[in-house]
């Protein structure tokens, strides 16, 4: 029964008696044409397969064994004419020549060479083990060998040079200090500048008090009050430097 039931369909939701809406059109440039004429006036038939039209071979020329001159491989020896080469090997038709025979006393020769020679000095070892493990001489710094040198003990010139440098870059240094330590240096004031500087402070000292006497005995304003204890303090420091002054015989002062 189940095999003559219609196929399921959102359709058959439908009235019959309803129309569909027909499908939109689908959109469709109007520069589709031109875009294509420019992709194709960049390419061409043969760009990346060859040419279009090849002619085809003919069946009966077809490749033969050995129709193509034979290429040998490229030695990698470099050969030059300046090159040595080893004499040619006999042929089978040489032979040797035979008995011929040297009047030469080999045994005299080699004992009067051995007597004449002079003697070979034997190498000089020494023996760090008990087992007698022998080692060279010359290599093992038990030998004094640098200080027969003739440069021995002297200072090479790239060191004297160097300590040259070093030194005029130290006096240079200190001459530099020496000259700030005098521009900083303190001075020290003659008699006649410290009576001239003290009879400037009592000068001051008198008119600043001369001013204070001719305040208003009667003080009823800020300002007045202000005036009267700016002259105080002026009176008191002068007073002071005054003191300082007198005390001192000798003053000295600061170069700025």
């Amino acid at each position: 029964m189940d095999s003559l039931r219609p196929p399921e369909s959102i359709y058959n939701l439908i009235p019959s008696d309803t129309k569909i809406p027909p499908k939109p059109s689908r959109y469709v440039s109007v520069f589709k044409a031109a875009v294509k004429n420019e992709l194709q006036k960049g390419k061409a038939a043969w760009k990346t397969m060859g040419p279009a039209k090849v002619d085809v071979p003919s069946p009966k020329d077809f490749l033969q064994k050995r129709s193509k001159p034979p290429k040998l491989p490229l030695s990698d020896k470099k050969t030059s004419k300046n090159d040595i080469r080893k004499p040619p090997v006999p042929l089978r038709s040489d032979h040797p020549i035979m008995g011929i025979q040297s009047g030469k006393n080999f045994i005299n020769t080699n004992a009067a060479d051995v007597i004449m020679g002079v003697a070979k000095k034997p190498k000089p070892i020494y023996v760090d083990r008990r087992t007698g493990d022998k080692h060279g001489l010359e290599l093992s710094g038990l030998v004094p060998k640098y200080i027969n040198k003739k440069d021995y003990g002297i200072i090479p010139e790239y060191i004297c040079k160097r300590n040259e440098e070093v030194k005029k870059v130290q006096e240079e240094y200190d001459n530099y200090v020496q000259t700030k330590l005098k521009k900083a240096a303190m001075k020290r004031l003659s008699d006649e500048e410290r009576d001239a500087v003290l009879q400037g402070l009592k000068k001051n000292w008198e008119e600043v008090h001369k001013e204070f006497q001719s305040l208003s005995v009667f003080i009823d304003s800020l300002p007045k009050k202000i005036r009267k204890q700016r002259l105080e303090a002026e009176m008191k420091q002068l007073e002071h430097d005054i003191s300082v002054i007198e005390k001192h015989e000798v003053i000295y002062i600061a170069n700025k």
